[in-house]
C-alpha cells in the first residue's frame, strides 16, 4: 500500500505559523520602538520607514504592538491547549473506560456546560475576575477541555472493543496499563488534529475578549485591543485594524490548515 504524503498546505500552514511564531520569539529585536511609547503629536500617522505599521490613537507604534501581542496570543493558545486537551484527555479517559454511573455523571456534567454559550461564559468569568492574562487563561480552560473530554470518551468506547484491548484485559492488564500502552497511543493522532483546531478557535477568543476590553490589561499590547482601538477611524487610519487583523488571519489559518492537512492525512478512508 503506498504510503500517504502529507499535502502541500500542511507546509504552507506550517511556515505560516512557524513565522509568527518567530516574530513572537525576536519581537524585542525586530521592533526598533517600545510597543508603549506614546507621541500624542503623532496619533494615527500612515506607515512610513521608521514606523511600518504607523502609529495608534496614542502615537505608539503598531508594529512593535503588533509583534509583541503575537507572544500573548501564542502563549494563550498553547496554554489553554494543553491544559484543555490533559484535562479532558483525563476526564474522556475515565468515562469513557469506567463507562456506567461515571460515564452519566460526566455527560450529565458536559452536558450543563453546553447549555451555555462558550464565549459569554468565558466574558462572564473574565468580567468578575478582572482583566488579566492568568484570568483570561483561566476563564477559557473552564470551558476548553468539554470538546476535548466529549470527543476523548467517544472513541474509547469504540477503541476498548478493538482485539487488542480485550485481548491484554483477558491476560490480566491493568486498566493504567491498558490506556497508556494500547488506548491513549491510538488517540494521540485524534488528539493533535483537535488540539490544532482549538489553537485558532483560542486566538480568536482571545482577540475577541481582548477587542472588548476583557483579556489582558490595557498596558498589554494584543491583536483585539489594536482591532478595538481602530474601530472608529478605519476611514481615516485604516492601518490601525488592518495589520493586527492580518496578523490574525495569518496564524489562525496556519492552523487551520496543518489542522485541515492532518485530518486528511490521518484519515484511512480518504484517498
Amino acid at each position: 500500500m503506498k504510503k500517504k504524503r502529507l499535502p502541500k498546505k500542511f507546509f504552507v500552514g506550517l511556515a505560516l505559523i512557524s513565522l509568527m511564531a518567530l516574530v513572537a520569539i525576536f519581537a524585542s529585536t525586530l521592533a526598533s520602538h517600545e510597543p508603549t511609547t506614546m507621541d500624542l503629536s503623532a496619533r494615527y500617522s500612515p506607515p512610513s520607514s521608521d514606523h511600518l505599521f504607523g502609529r495608534d490613537q496614542n502615537g505608539a507604534d503598531v508594529f512593535a504592538q503588533v509583534v509583541y501581542g503575537a507572544r500573548i496570543s501564542l502563549q494563550v493558545a498553547f496554554t489553554v491547549v494543553f491544559i484543555s486537551a490533559l484535562i479532558g484527555l483525563l476526564i474522556g479517559s475515565l468515562a469513557g473506560y469506567l463507562g456506567g454511573w461515571v460515564d452519566q455523571v460526566v455527560m450529565r456534567f458536559l452536558d450543563m456546560f453546553y447549555a451555555f454559550p462558550g464565549f459569554l461564559l468565558e466574558l462572564s468569568l473574565v468580567a468578575v475576575l478582572g482583566p488579566s492574562i492568568q484570568n483570561l487563561i483561566f476563564a477559557m480552560c473552564v470551558t476548553g477541555w468539554t470538546g476535548y473530554a466529549r470527543l476523548v470518551r467517544g472513541e474509547i468506547l469504540h477503541l476498548k472493543q478493538r482485539e487488542y484491548v480485550v485481548g491484554a484485559l483477558a491476560i490480566g492488564a491493568k486498566p493504567l496499563r491498558l490506556l497508556t500502552r494500547h488506548i491513549w497511543p491510538n488517540l494521540f493522532g485524534i488528539l493533535v488534529v483537535q488540539m490544532t483546531f482549538g489553537m485558532s478557535g483560542t486566538i480568536i477568543t482571545e482577540s475577541g475578549l481582548s477587542f472588548l476590553g476583557l483579556g489582558a490589561p490595557p498596558t498589554v499590547p494584543t491583536w483585539g485591543s489594536l482591532l478595538n482601538s481602530g474601530r472608529r477611524i478605519l476611514m481615516e487610519a485604516p492601518h490601525v485594524s488592518l495589520f493586527p487583523g492580518l496578523a490574525i488571519l495569518t496564524l489562525v489559518l496556519g492552523f487551520n490548515l496543518v489542522g485541515d492537512s492532518l485530518r486528511d492525512w490521518l484519515n484511512p478512508r480518504k484517498t
